[in-house]
């Protein structure tokens, strides 16, 4: 197995990015990538879309991711001299490969920072009295003042970062595990709403069944459930300045059944129990709703807070990795030049400054579409269109790995389950959530305009990387 060319210990060159992320930073930025805006607020409308099969949606979802992430870590563990996937594509389908990743994924996160200022915007409407809104205006302020202080926490250091995801990740487990444990206590309690409803398990199942909304409510549910699992794969675009990768990424990868089961499982399981499904309003977070509907004010100021915090967090990761995707792009002469230098604090500083421009740009969507909620569903559509792109590259790259590598396989400690059928079977599952996303007006709009991104995409590689390339290779000879 190829080893790091960098010692976690030894000094870094000044132009690569550096091994600052510990193991503790690690395990809970995976699972603050595996918490974020879709399932604090995107829940909501997937219950109002499938009720209680979302919880059978998340089981299949999460399955599927947990092979993803194996077949990512084995491919980047077989050589620590991928800084990310974009390395791993250029290296084992070619360079247009690479270089639709990781502007793809560069992409999706800006939608995802998008998607988090109308988020943002919906949880801060909480507080102001009824039929009282934002003005456009003052939702544009609010988006540009968060994106202004994510991009100042990014411009520190890398260790800061770290250390500010895991407080971030931190508030997210406790909100849930708390959550998990007053839920519980309200049905053993039969806790009586105000609306008259008791608090019980049955509350699950008495409204219509598992599947009150059928066949098709089951299928639309995938959409806003997929949105929630972006993220998942944060841990592939750390890769290089993570501490010690071959004992750290495996720990992530294999945690994640557990925290798919009991963050998204069973906390929406006791949501459900709580507050009957049709009583949870789709343009709200089940978790604030929750203590809402159980007449907890108090508890339900402290979750929109945690949920608030949640955003941040997702904008922040976000922003981390867009700058990280530019870096290793601008290192493969397939984006401008200016993008691989590093600040003193061997920060990627202009890239981070260059994706913010794009999310405050995005602030702009509070003008043209002020409902947040529709807002939201558009961007994450978008978004999740592009990331089942980049996550059937990776099932692509680990079916070459084992065709063009089979001796590295060989030597692997972290073997993919499954191995190249089970990578067949993820691929499948994928196509199956875009023929999902032609079923519903909203996401098919989404579904029709995402091929003007692949043509801009072949049409700047033809006639702007291409050219680099050969320049490159001229200069060298």
């Amino acid at each position: 197995m190829t080893t790091s060319s960098h010692t976690d210990d030894a000094p870094s060159s000044p132009h690569e990015l550096q091994r600052k992320l510990s193991n503790r930073h690690l395990q809970l930025i995976a699972i603050g990538g595996a918490i974020g805006t879709g399932l604090f607020m995107g829940s909501g409308k997937t219950i109002s879309l499938a009720g209680p099969s979302i919880l059978i949606i998340y089981m299949i979802i999460g399955a599927m991711f947990f092979f993803l992430m194996r077949a990512l870590g084995e491919i980047l563990l077989s050589n620590l001299h991928y800084k990310s996937f974009i390395d791993m594509a250029h290296d084992l389908i070619g360079p247009g490969a690479g270089y639709y990743i990781g502007w793809s994924y560069w992409l999706g996160w800006i939608l995802v920072g998008i998607a988090d200022l109308a988020a943002i915007i919906n949880y801060l409407n909480f507080w102001l009295p009824d039929g009282v809104a934002f003005t456009p205006m003052g939702q544009a302020l609010i988006s540009a003042g968060c994106v202004l202080l994510v991009l100042g926490i990014n411009l520190l250091t890398v260790k800061l970062f770290g250390e500010i995801e895991f407080w971030f990740a931190l508030i997210k487990i406790l909100a849930i595990l708390g959550l998990i444990l007053i839920g519980g206590y309200m049905v053993f309690s039969h806790f009586q709403a105000p609306s008259g409803s008791v608090a019980s398990f049955s509350n699950v199942w008495s409204y219509g069944g598992m599947f009150p909304k059928g066949g098709t409510g089951f299928l639309a549910g995938f959409q806003i459930a997929l949105f929630a699992f972006v993220g998942v794969e944060l841990i592939g675009t750390m890769a290089a300045e993570t501490k010690d990768p071959e004992k750290n990424l495996p720990k992530a990868v294999n945690a994640i059944p557990t925290r798919i089961i009991l963050f998204y499982v069973l906390a929406l399981f006791i949501v459900m129990s709580v507050t009957p499904w049709t009583e949870i309003p789709a343009d709200q977070s089940p978790f604030v709703s929750l203590f809402m509907h159980a007449g907890i004010g108090g508890a339900a100021i402290i979750m929109n807070l945690v949920v608030l915090s949640s955003v941040m967090s997702s904008m922040n990761s976000g922003v981390f990795s867009t700058s990280r995707m530019l870096f290793g792009l601008a290192k493969e002469g397939q984006a401008p030049e200016k993008l691989a230098e590093l600040s003193k604090r061997a920060v990627p500083a202009k890239g981070l400054l260059f994706s913010c421009g794009f999310i405050m740009a995005g602030a702009a969507l509070q003008y043209f579409v002020p409902n947040t909620v529709e807002a939201f569903t558009l961007a994450s559509s978008l978004c999740v269109i592009l990331f089942i792109s980049i996550w059937s590259i990776i099932m692509v790259c680990y079916i070459r790995y084992r065709k063009l590598r089979p001796e590295l396989h060989a030597k692997s400690n972290f073997k993919m389950p499954g191995g190249v059928w089970m990578s067949y079977i993820v691929l499948v599952f994928l196509a199956f959530t875009l023929v999902i996303l032609s079923l519903e007006p909203d996401t098919l709009k989404a579904l029709i305009i995402s091929p003007l991104w692949a043509i801009i995409l072949a049409v700047t590689y033809q006639f702007m990387y291409k050219p680099r390339m050969r320049k490159r290779s001229h200069q060298q000879d």
